[in-house]
């Protein structure tokens, strides 16, 4: 059994923190909702009263965190948690924030003999609840072979991608296209439902085309084409406008630096961040199919 501090635990973090527990850890979580800590409480986790009480004892921590000032924060702030850390501790970071963060508390964790792996998630709260998200990592090798049977309680697919900051580039570039795929689906959905076609049936025959992609396979844009996908779910739960708004920004900025032409996601962020402007900001990202209707 490992005793872990779990810090953050919205829509993803408290699925991903369920099965930690269901895998026999020991799980000590904290985060400033207190609804949210009492249903981890409910399935068998420890709460504490704040971040710095959640570490005692524990040779792991894992966060999963809105951004990047809210991470680096937490690990190197006038209170941060690296100056109560042993140096036998691994801290697991599985929020999506820039490269360039990651790094810097990457390397702050090592001035204080810390280890790190940077390992956002890809596949969704679906994945989350089932244990089955993919993990994207970047820090040293061994760091890395430490943190994978925590993951794997987590999730389906490991990867190490390669040195701190790795893991967050790899997962910017997955969510910039998964931007430009979604909205590709809605568009292709929207048009074709106008012309009289039914969704259901012209999403069966794109999967069996060329047109074939994550969104159209498990996470259907169009109202009750799929069950158990935000969009039949009044585009409720899931992941929000806003973070995938943060994260098309974080590609841009990624973009910039390795002067790399994204015309594509730069479209993309440009949609999300007019979708989160007209309110939609708390809805799940498939809501963009919500603004093409309304564009007669």
């Amino acid at each position: 059994m490992t005793k872990i501090a779990f810090i953050g635990l919205g829509n993803m973090g408290g699925p991903m923190a369920a099965n930690l527990i269901k895998a026999g850890h020991d799980l000590t979580v904290y985060d400033l909702n207190k609804e949210v800590v009492q249903k981890a409480v409910e399935v068998g986790a420890n709460s504490a009263n704040s971040a710095v009480s959640a570490l005692e004892g524990a040779n792991i921590v894992i966060s999963m965190l809105p951004n990047g000032s809210i991470v680096k924060s937490l690990f190197t702030g006038k209170n941060g948690l690296i100056n109560h850390l042993g140096e036998d501790v691994l801290v697991i970071d599985s929020s999506t924030i820039a490269a360039d963060d990651a790094r810097f508390v990457a390397q702050a964790c090592k001035a204080n003999g810390i280890s790190m792996v940077d390992a956002p998630v890809s596949g969704g709260t679906a994945a989350a609840i089932a244990g089955t998200l993919t993990f994207i990592c970047g820090g040293e090798s061994e760091d890395y072979e430490k943190a994978k049977p925590i993951l794997e309680a987590m999730g389906k697919n490991i990867f190490h991608a390669g040195s701190s900051g790795a893991g967050q580039v790899a997962k910017i570039c997955n969510n910039m296209l998964l931007a430009v795929h979604m909205i590709g689906t809605a568009e292709a959905l929207n048009m074709g439902t106008r012309q009289g076609l039914d969704a259901g049936v012209l999403s069966e025959i794109m999967k069996a085309s060329s047109g074939n992609n994550w969104s159209l396979q498990v996470y259907n844009p169009f109202p009750d084409v799929m069950p158990n996908v935000p969009s039949s779910n009044n585009y409720n739960g899931g992941f929000m406008v806003n973070l995938m708004s943060k994260d098309l920004g974080l590609a841009q900025e990624l973009a910039s630096k390795s002067k790399s032409p994204i015309p594509l996601g730069s479209a993309a962020a440009q949609l999300y961040e007019l979708h989160k402007y007209n309110g939609k900001g708390d809805k799940d990202f498939s809501s963009i199919l919500e603004m093409l209707k309304e564009n007669t």
